[in-house]
């Protein structure tokens, strides 16, 4: 009989809630309190930190300040006030974007997909062919001051747009960003319309074409799935998550893009579940208490309300 396989039972948390959940609040925090919030969040145990984005303000006013931001958080490193085994990571469109990133001293860029072609142009103005030629030019400026990418495929499991998105199209970009110099690609649920029995067709596919290790899911919970959608992907053997504190964030880009899953809700179930991450849960109940009285409103996390 053949044997089952073992998975590992470390699971890695990328939290994005100082970029992709504060991108999408109507009240603009400042330099400092965006510090204090990934300061709070190193300290309870987070790692892994999209921390902003070197967008335009007029576009993005939420992310104004980021290279402000990102210097504030090389100093605090170097100081020892934060540990340098942290990884931060900033959102980059064009190479404009890029530039700053490296005039910051940034470590880590992400960059974003659409695996929709109507999402792709009405998000950055162009088709997917042109933005991965885009990227081409990000990427090789990365690799040139040894800066490490990340990418994010959006629309993965429905469009509002299109509907339906093809699973080959998918993969098939997946691989191209992969090839172009990501050491691993988000898979967006960017609308939060995935079910279990979806991701349990996909996932295996991808798996098949990059490899586990290269893969994160990044699911939203608009419509209450994304802790069925992560239980799944445990299974399959995926073993890195986005999650945003509180749940807040979505895409200011699609309105029924609501909602990321909350790190607490995510943590509660994996410990529970016997799965290690080195967070801390309590702590993070007590971030969610600071966040909701600096974003003027309860934040959606279900665990939080318990602790």
């Amino acid at each position: 009989m053949r044997k089952a396989k073992v998975f590992s039972k470390m699971v890695s948390i990328v939290e994005v809630g100082p970029r992709d959940g504060l991108q999408n609040e109507s009240r603009n925090l400042s330099v400092d309190a965006r510090f204090k919030f990934v300061t709070l969040l190193a300290q309870a145990g987070i790692k892994r930190i999209e921390a902003g984005a070197f967008v335009s303000s007029k576009w993005v006013p939420q992310m104004s300040g980021s290279l402000e931001l990102c210097e504030k958080i090389a100093r605090a490193q170097s100081s020892g006030l934060l540990s340098k085994n942290l990884s931060w990571a900033y959102l980059v469109p064009n190479e404009q974007g890029m530039q700053t990133a490296i005039q910051a001293g940034a470590k880590e860029v992400a960059i974003f997909v659409s695996a929709s072609e109507t999402f792709s142009k009405k998000n950055i103005n162009c088709t997917i062919a042109a933005s991965l030629l885009r990227y081409k030019a990000v990427i090789d400026l990365a690799r040139k001051n040894k800066i490490r990418i990340r990418a994010y495929l959006s629309m993965c499991f429905g469009c509002p747009f299109e509907g339906k998105i093809s699973e080959s199209v998918v993969v098939s970009l997946t691989k191209k960003l992969i090839a172009l110099g990501a050491y691993e690609v988000s898979i967006g649920d960017t609308i939060g319309i995935a079910n279990p029995a979806q991701v349990r067709k996909l996932i295996p596919k991808l798996i098949a074409a990059v490899g586990a290790k290269k893969l994160a899911m990044h699911y939203h919970d608009t419509r209450g799935t994304a802790l069925a959608n992560i239980l799944v992907s445990l299974d399959l053997g995926i073993r890195t998550f986005d999650s945003s504190l509180g749940g807040i964030g979505g895409c200011p880009y699609a309105k029924s893009a609501t909602g990321n899953v909350a790190t607490e809700d995510v943590i509660f179930m994996l410990h529970a579940m016997g799965y290690r991450t080195g967070i801390n849960l309590n702590q993070l109940g007590n971030i969610n208490k600071i966040m909701a009285t600096e974003l003027g409103h309860e934040l959606p996390s279900r665990v939080a309300k318990t602790l």
